[in-house]
């Protein structure tokens, strides 16, 4: 029986302790509603979400128009499977020729689907067009990288947390450090002629926002093209205007081979995913021989490109742009023993933090939230920032504001 003395956030979050997997490690606030760059627990209390549920809730909680796109195709038709067409989502792979510029889209629901479906892509393009046996195949990855769960993308992170006694892993892949040409070079020149891919995240996510060297992408891309090498950008948390372009390697002036898409595709309402690639890549999956029964489904298909309208009508990238630019410089000027450096690029940022005494990252993100802004340790050390893009400038300046207040709370 529950203890009626307790908080119905305390009562909520011991169901979740006794009935749930703990295979998460939740701020402690129990939310039920969200509008905008706000959430809301369930005693009331409003928060700035600095988080936006890993850059999935780009456009803010809850918008009208990707909610109403949702509501209007469920009273008609929620899912068919690929086993038929469907109007939306016919009309969707237009809409993502259209939009992005690559020939086709193979549609996905979850970011770690969306790689696994371009590590499958690159193998077969491996395989059928540069002719590399089929037990040779190899793809180079980054120590540090973050591209989701499953048995096979583990296999890829050098975080013992992410693949310890999960074995046996999947062979065929080459780690090598991020931000180092020299190193991909080095890799291309010994396995060049067995190498199918080389999959980077634009600026890296989960290790922290890292964001690497200037020119970095475009020197890796150069080094793929000289090796015949496919390009894979993974824009699952970067992309859909979280740091100042619609897709984060645009800032290096290339065009990945085959793009990786989820998160914020989906509007924050439904996961949604995707793989872009051009013919020469996407056409050597043959029908039956990759797929989803919810991959592309009709719901999804009209809540993307309602999405994606609500980017590019809002001006959300060059708000996030703007607005990461404000942030930086603002905390920046925060004087605190615990900041180390202030990094990021668009609204994808970072503050590195060094313990004082027994106080963390982890006591920082409990006091923001005592003080109403919501953000996750990530790494034990490195706080990341990421509110919705639709925040403007008095907003993110008031949330600076608690930001700075609590770095001074805590240093008292």
């Amino acid at each position: 029986m529950q203890n009626t003395n307790q908080t119905r956030s305390q009562q909520l979050m011991e169901l979740e302790e006794k009935y749930g997997a703990h295979n998460y490690h939740p701020l402690p606030v129990v939310l039920n509603k969200g509008k905008g760059i706000y959430v809301w627990d369930v005693e009331g209390k409003k928060y700035f979400d600095f988080l936006s549920s890993y850059s999935a809730v780009n456009q803010g909680h809850c918008h009208p128009r990707i909610v109403k796109a949702l509501k209007d195709q469920a009273d008609q038709l929620c899912l068919t499977s690929r086993a038929f067409y469907s109007e939306p989502f016919c009309e969707y792979e237009k809409f993502m020729h259209d939009f992005f510029g690559y020939d086709r889209v193979l549609p996905m629901n979850t970011g770690a689907e969306g790689v696994e479906t371009a590590l499958k892509l690159a193998r077969r393009w491996g395989a059928v067009k540069k002719g590399i046996p089929n037990d040779k195949i190899k793809i180079i990855c980054c120590e540090g990288n973050f591209h989701g769960r499953t048995v096979t993308v583990i296999t890829m992170s050098n975080d013992p947390s992410s693949f310890e006694n999960y074995g046996p892993l999947t062979p065929g892949f080459i780690r090598i450090p991020y931000n180092d040409v020299k190193a991909l070079e080095e890799a291309l020149n010994q396995y060049g002629d067995e190498v199918c891919g080389f999959i980077a995240e634009p600026i890296q996510g989960e290790a922290g926002v890292f964001v690497p060297d200037d020119g970095y992408l475009k020197q890796c891309y150069d080094l793929c093209k000289k090796h015949n090498v496919l390009f894979i950008a993974d824009e699952v948390q970067t992309g859909i205007a979280r740091t100042g372009k619609m897709l984060c390697h645009q800032h290096d002036g290339i065009r990945a081979d085959i793009v990786i898409l989820g998160k914020a595709l989906g509007g924050g309402v439904l996961p949604v995913s995707a793989c872009l690639a051009d013919d020469d890549i996407m056409l050597n999956i043959k029908p039956g021989e990759h797929g989803s029964t919810f991959g592309g489904f009709p719901l999804a298909a009209r809540v993307a490109m309602e999405a994606l309208k609500v980017v590019v009508d809002e001006h959300l990238t060059e708000n996030a742009e703007k607005m990461g630019k404000i942030f930086r410089e603002e905390v920046m000027k925060i004087n605190s023993p615990f900041i180390v450096q202030v990094r990021g690029r668009g609204l994808l940022n970072a503050i590195v933090t060094k313990p004082i005494g027994d106080k963390t990252a982890w006591d920082i993100c409990l006091k923001m939230k005592e003080n109403g802004l919501l953000a996750k340790p990530t790494h034990d050390d490195i706080i990341r920032f990421a509110p919705p893009l639709c925040i403007n400038e008095a907003e993110i300046k008031e949330a600076i504001a608690i930001i700075k207040k609590t770095f001074e709370e805590m240093s008292a």
